[in-house]
């Protein structure tokens, strides 16, 4: 019996209910098998009920942190065994450890498909549009699946040597003030590299270091412009902000932008280095054989038609 409450509601309260550790747990308590809670959360909101456990525990500790609590306290309240299990998973995820989280009240929210979140000071925040902006919204998908995607080639770029990483495989330039895309390493980094760059202009920052480009340190510099570059974007979501223009003091002479415009860019240069970086994993990993970065897929295998 659900007395009259939205089923989905219910089982994202047993999902994020201190008391459920598990998934046995979690479908105990809304008189369901394990197997079938999975499924229907995963249906509901794309997402594996205790991948959405820990992702939402671990925003709510970046919140905790960032306003002052203890890393052992939030550690503990995460459901982690041990500091260093937290303060390992927390790094992964948000690119910084614990103890460097800034103190400001504000949640930090990591990458999901699905907009739920954490809301301080013990709620969710399930992102929406006054105009009817959803989860299936295409720009919302093309920005998330942007994001998944290049992780997904990081993953596989892993297991080439580093002859077949470098190897040059054309003289293709996408843009020409980021250098030719000729390898698996070029394109790999200027997928990263765009959203550093574009990001410290929105922000406002100084130009930011052109990091190494080997797949570690690659997957690392992801981690940690990946939260914040969904960050920007909510907000400009949220406040109506794509019209806007951007002065971009990084570009010499400065020259403006429409946010919109930024995004679509980004979006566009980043599709097009992707298919290439699927192109070359093809062939040299067979791994990769069947993967050609498609949205439909992606969606599929988390659960939405």
């Amino acid at each position: 019996m659900t007395n009259g409450r939205d089923r989905l509601r219910e089982l994202l309260d047993a999902v994020l209910d201190e008391r459920n550790t598990t998934l046995t747990d979690m479908a105990s308590g809304v008189y369901a098998s394990p197997f079938h809670f999975a499924r229907q959360v995963s249906k509901g909101t794309g997402e594996a009920p205790v991948a959405m456990r820990r992702r939402v525990l671990l925003e709510r500790a970046a919140w905790q942190l960032s306003t002052g609590a203890a890393v052992t306290e939030v550690a503990w309240a995460a459901g982690y065994d041990s500091v260093e299990g937290f303060s390992r998973a927390y790094s992964r995820a948000f690119g910084h450890a614990p103890s460097a989280t800034p103190r400001r009240p504000a949640t930090r929210w990591l990458p999901a498909v699905n907009g739920i979140h954490f809301h301080p000071p013990m709620s969710l925040w399930v992102e929406s549009e006054p105009k009817g902006r959803s989860d299936m919204d295409p720009t919302t998908l093309l920005v998330h699946h942007d994001l998944d995607d290049t992780r997904a080639l990081l993953d596989l770029a892993k297991g080439l040597d580093d002859t077949a990483y470098r190897r040059k495989r054309g003289n293709g330039t996408a843009l020409a003030w980021d250098g030719p895309d000729d390898s698996l390493a070029t394109v790999l980094d200027h997928l990263i590299w765009a959203k550093e760059v574009w990001l410290a202009s929105i922000e406002g920052a100084d130009q930011p270091p052109h990091g190494p480009d080997d797949t570690a340190t690659l997957a690392r510099r992801l981690d940690e412009v990946a939260p914040r570059w969904l960050d920007a974007v909510r907000a400009i979501d949220r406040r109506g902000g794509w019209n806007d223009t951007l002065i971009d003091a990084l570009c010499e002479p400065p020259e403006s932008f429409v946010l919109g415009s930024v995004l679509a860019h980004v979006l566009t240069y980043s599709a097009h280095r992707r298919q290439l970086a699927w192109q070359w994993l093809r062939a040299e990993n067979p791994a990769a054989a069947d993967e050609y970065g498609d949205p439909i897929m992606w969606l599929r295998r988390r659960g939405n038609a």
